[in-house]
């Protein structure tokens, strides 16, 4: 066990590390100083440092922080360790927005537009048919997800049978998660400071929440506002993260776990430490995409699913999760 503090400060500096990494690494060998290549180096150098690598590096790490932090608070919501940001159906409906906008010649700021209002509309309609005619629990809420999820698998498998070839490729990168075109971060690193403004104040009823809503609301906490803010909170980074990226498997996922296994129990040291961790951690992983067989990348997802796969099972054997 860390302490909270010593945590916080090794994740802060391991960010910046991951992200000169990044810049680094690639096709051309830019070496172990891209801050001198940008200042002193070629025209080329800065192009490919300023227009390709570094949105890219940031795209990663906003994409990363924004799974970890909504992991986190699925965890919660859902009071189950096997949550993830993507089990409520929330990606689905991005997926078949996206689809459907890449088949109808979409590209940029319109075809992340689509994916956002899919993203969206499926969290409207999980939360619509979870609560029905009266309120909903955390299980009724985990079932309507699972069911609505199949309900958009359908539909994308549905979408690439009937797709012409020349667009399959491009839409199975998009599925299994890629940076590629990821360029502009802002609207999710937007999401992303939304979501800890406004989740950092819950920390100590997410703490009590963690622990059983029955323990919870003898102690104050108003559960079911608790679940509403948690939910849509956590929709709106998944949203975010999956406009920008595609599908990301595992970060949101075993993240969360890291950093309770370092120490970070306490949501307050949670949540900001899940956030820099996810973000180094995909970028890194984007790196090793880009490079491993360059001049090819492979879908970043690739990797995280190669990585996330034996450490969530070495921390389920450990009786961690």
């Amino acid at each position: 066990m860390v302490r909270p503090r010593l945590l916080l400060t090794v994740l802060v500096l391991l960010a910046p590390c991951a992200l000169l990494t990044a810049l680094a690494n690639g096709s051309l060998a830019l070496g172990w100083d891209p801050l001198g290549r940008l200042l002193d180096g070629s025209s080329l150098q800065r192009q490919v440092l300023l227009q390709l690598r570094l949105p890219r590096a940031l795209s990663g790490f906003v994409t990363g922080a924004t799974l970890a932090v909504a992991g986190s608070l699925m965890q919660v919501l859902l009071r189950n360790p096997l949550a993830d940001p993507y089990i409520l159906g929330v990606s689905g409906g991005a997926a078949v927005a996206t689809l459907l906008g890449i088949l109808a010649g979409l590209g940029g700021w319109a075809l992340s537009g689509s994916a956002f209002a899919g993203a969206m509309l499926s969290t409207l309609l999980v939360f619509g048919l979870a609560r029905g005619r009266g309120s909903w629990t955390s299980t009724r809420l985990l079932l309507t997800g699972v069911v609505v999820a199949a309900g958009w698998g359908a539909l994308i498998t549905l979408i690439l049978a009937l797709s012409p070839q020349s667009y399959l490729r491009g839409m199975l990168f998009w599925l299994m998660g890629d940076l590629t075109d990821a360029y502009h971060p802002g609207p999710a690193a937007a999401a992303l400071a939304v979501g800890l403004a406004l989740s950092m104040p819950l920390a100590r009823d997410l703490n009590v929440a963690a622990r059983g809503e029955l323990e919870a609301a003898a102690l104050g906490v108003d559960v079911g506002r608790l679940r509403r803010r948690i939910y849509f909170l956590a929709s709106l980074l998944t949203a975010a993260a999956v406009t920008l990226a595609g599908n990301i498997g595992f970060v949101g996922l075993v993240v969360p776990h890291m950093v309770r296994l370092l120490g970070g129990t306490d949501h307050r040291v949670l949540l900001p430490g899940a956030a820099l961790l996810g973000g180094s951690l995909l970028t890194l992983a984007d790196t090793l995409a880009r490079t491993v067989l360059a001049p090819q990348q492979l879908p970043v997802g690739v990797i995280t699913a190669l990585i996330g796969v034996p450490v969530f099972l070495l921390l389920l054997r450990s009786g961690r999760t």
